[in-house]
């Protein structure tokens, strides 16, 4: 049951609800034993969901409680608060009130608004490069592939049921000879595709990971790989020559604004249903619970990588199935955020750096250390966050190096069940580090690393004393 001292609002899903069933206010009303003008109230974000009401959607419509834990306009919202620190909006007072009822009350409009300012940003980039693509309207006003392909995701909170349980159904019906699943699937991609996986030694710093030729039906893989890579490259060329029929008509349903965004959707579709297959999501999640969400332990039982692991577990959305909320993101040393997914709360920032005080920051100075923090972001919830550091590189001494840090987290009021919880006293507010996304959006005064003042405040500059930070925020 979700929090009984916080008030719920969920109109927008109440009458999503409702809309998909075909029933009116009065219908759906009758439904769950309230009056239809106290329903047009909650929809209308007028009245709380009491607890009755939610044990009687519950029966009535089977609904997932688990829902109303992140209603989509927290996400929209935290997207929409940091736009709003764009310049053109300095004359502009939003408050953050405000920026919630907005997405709250108008999702669909907000969305809107998002999605204009994308355009208008994307059109604003390329004028300062005197782009010749600016002639071609619909090229130069589509947002980034990448950013469209994160927004999709974002938005579907990083699950996508019916590639998930396509993935779930192969890998049930492998078959199994011992624990090896990288032999069960070359035995597949031969018998049934006619495929012959070759581990390439030739050209091992090449940093080709996988290479298929359709002429010859050779996929060759990097024998310098690990094992959880090479397997999980297997399982992608599965989703190619297998899901295709599926994968295409996802992507119409998505409707994106390139074929680029298309290609690179197509791309990320194969990449889910390998991880899917690797990892899947009855077996994995149960798995999950049983080893208290031990990565290293769940890496080692799956034959996959502890990022694998990690992003899997930010996937764990499937209603009636529901895993615990976390946020996965990637980080590289100067801070930028290659992989990000999040079914909590916590929003990344889009536009500029992420918090310093974050332990993701701090992991690659303690290499092979899983760093822990408990830590408070300025909404008043609380984390408990992961950080460690991973060295991605190909054979030979001069071949380049990649180096990550994976962050994982929750909410704290799951941290019982996360081994990583066990020794940290979680009930003293002590321990808890104020973090947040971005300055720009952290309303936060006294942050000793502040580097720009939140949009919306005014700053004072004393002239006769200077603290860190050279301004204060009225």
């Amino acid at each position: 049951m979700p929090n009984s001292s916080r008030k719920i609002f969920a109109g927008a899903r109440i009458r999503i609800l409702r809309q998909s069933l075909n029933l009116t206010q009065a219908m759906f009303a009758q439904q769950i034993s309230i009056s239809t003008s106290y329903l047009n109230q909650i929809e209308n974000n007028q009245r709380a969901l009491s607890g009755s009401v939610i044990l009687a959607l519950v029966d009535a419509f089977n609904f997932d409680l688990a829902e109303l834990a992140l209603d989509g306009a927290g996400k929209v919202s935290v997207d929409l608060q940091e736009i709003l620190t764009d310049p053109i909006f300095a004359d502009n007072e939003v408050l953050t009130q405000e920026i919630k009822v907005a997405a709250t009350n108008a999702p669909n409009v907000t969305k809107a608004f998002l999605d204009l300012y994308g355009m208008f940003q994307k059109s604003r980039e390329q004028l300062g490069r005197v782009d010749n693509a600016l002639k071609d309207r619909e090229t130069s006003l589509a947002p980034l592939p990448y950013e469209e392909v994160r927004d999709y995701f974002h938005y579907n909170d990083n699950y996508i049921d019916e590639l998930d349980r396509a993935a779930e159904a192969f890998s049930l019906s492998l078959k199994r000879s011992g624990a090896d699943r990288h032999a069960d699937l070359v035995e597949y991609l031969s018998k049934t595709h006619g495929v012959h996986v070759v581990l390439r030694k030739d050209k091992p710093s090449s940093g080709t990971i996988r290479s298929f030729e359709s002429a010859t039906k050779t996929l060759y893989l990097n024998a310098a790989s690990t094992k959880a890579t090479n397997l999980f490259q297997l399982a992608y060329q599965v989703g190619l020559f297998e899901q295709s029929k599926l994968v295409e008509n996802l992507l119409d349903a998505a409707e994106f604004h390139t074929d680029a965004a298309r290609d690179v959707c197509r791309m990320t579709f194969a990449n889910y249903f390998a991880g899917a297959v690797i990892l899947p999501y009855s077996d994995f999640a149960s798995a999950a619970k049983e080893q208290r969400h031990d990565l290293e332990k769940l890496a080692f039982q799956f034959d996959a990588s502890t990022e694998q692991v990690c992003h899997r577990l930010s996937t764990l959305q499937r209603g009636g199935n529901r895993g615990i909320p976390f946020y996965f993101l990637r980080i590289d040393q100067a801070g930028n955020i290659t992989k990000r997914h999040s079914a909590t709360s916590l929003q990344f920032t889009r536009f500029g750096g992420s918090c310093p005080l974050w332990n993701v920051h701090h992991a690659f100075q303690s290499p092979g250390e899983i760093l822990r923090q408990l830590a408070i972001t300025p909404d008043g919830v609380k984390y408990l966050s992961l950080a460690f550091d991973q060295t991605k590189r190909v054979a030979g001494f001069k071949s380049p190096v990649r180096k990550y840090v994976i962050g994982l987290g929750c909410e704290i009021k799951h941290a019982a069940q996360v081994v990583y919880a066990d020794d940290l006293d979680v009930t003293n507010e002590q321990n808890f580090e104020p973090i947040g996304s971005s300055c720009r959006i952290c309303e936060r005064a006294d942050c000793f690393h502040r580097s720009v003042p939140p949009i919306g405040k005014e700053i004072k500059i004393d002239h006769s004393s200077r603290g860190s930070v050279p301004f204060k925020i009225e």
